[in-house]
């Protein structure tokens, strides 16, 4: 397996990985400029020469996994017997610069619900790198010439996310179709249909989060519905209502899109950032 079907490979397993490539030799090195390999948690794919100079990148982009950042970084090694590391000594004779380059998981986001608010909604995520869920029981709503999808113009015709359409009578049973991680949000037209998926949503392991549009005092009468249907304090905790930034208070459409998109967006920036098993 080369180091591209690796790579897709750990994407679509939402693996995170870095990728590291040869950028630089100057003197001897057991493999020329531009080799690559790719490290992710428990497997390494391809080889930079094995050996102290390959030890040493695989812990440095191990430790670049653990921390979650995005940023790529140079690494520069000399191969000498006089330079001496954790892993050795290696005498080519030579000094590398290798460059090592983050790969995240792509984030998920699924909208329950592509009303007015939904819509809106979709058209920011949609300028994300993210796969974006939208979840509808009415065609209506999910129709390409509304959404502007298929070829056809509209709010999302240059979506950089990778738009996925669901028309489902029984939304939440979507839930489980759904990539582990995925940030699950609740705004459909129906509030039955809005207290089912959030009850499922607890349900479902690996959800990423749950957030549910509306007031505190449909969540109140939410509560105490989830509460009779099971649901303890514990996992009434996983919900997060209302949704978006409480200093953006408009009720336009778009005005809560952008609230809800920048609350979701930094969520997502904080759980990248937090090393895992923290």
């Amino acid at each position: 397996m080369d180091w591209l079907d690796a790579l897709q490979k750990l994407r679509d397993a939402r693996t995170p990985a870095v990728v590291v490539t040869l950028a630089m030799v100057r003197g001897h090195a057991p493999r020329n400029g531009g080799a690559k390999m790719v490290v992710a948690p428990a497997e390494v794919v391809g080889t930079i020469g094995g050996g102290n100079l390959e030890a040493t990148a695989v812990s440095r982009a191990r430790e670049l996994l653990t921390s979650g950042t995005a940023e790529p970084e140079l690494l520069t090694l000399t191969l000498s017997d006089k330079t001496v590391t954790e892993y050795g000594v290696q005498c080519c004779g030579g000094e590398v610069t290798l460059l090592l380059e983050p790969v995240r998981v792509v984030p998920s986001v699924a909208v329950f619900g592509v009303g007015h608010v939904g819509l809106e909604l979709a058209r920011v995520l949609a300028r994300q790198q993210l796969a974006l869920h939208l979840v509808d029981s009415r065609a209506d709503m999910l129709a390409p010439a509304r959404l502007g999808i298929d070829g056809m113009p509209g709010p999302l015709a240059d979506a950089v996310a990778e738009v996925r359409v669901h028309l489902a009578p029984v939304p939440e049973a979507v839930l489980r179709e759904l990539p582990p991680g995925t940030h699950v949000l609740v705004m459909t037209h129906d509030h039955a249909e809005d207290l089912a998926i959030v009850d499922q949503a607890l349900r479902v392991d690996g959800v990423g989060s749950i957030g549910l549009i509306g007031s505190r005092s449909k969540w109140a009468r939410f509560r105490a519905r989830l509460r009779d249907a099971g649901h303890d304090e514990q996992a009434l905790a996983r919900v997060t209502t209302p949704i978006g930034l409480p200093e953006i208070t408009g009720k336009q459409p778009a005005t809560i899109a952008v609230s809800v998109a920048a609350g979701i967006l930094q969520l997502i920036e904080q759980q990248a950032a937090t090393p895992p098993g923290h």
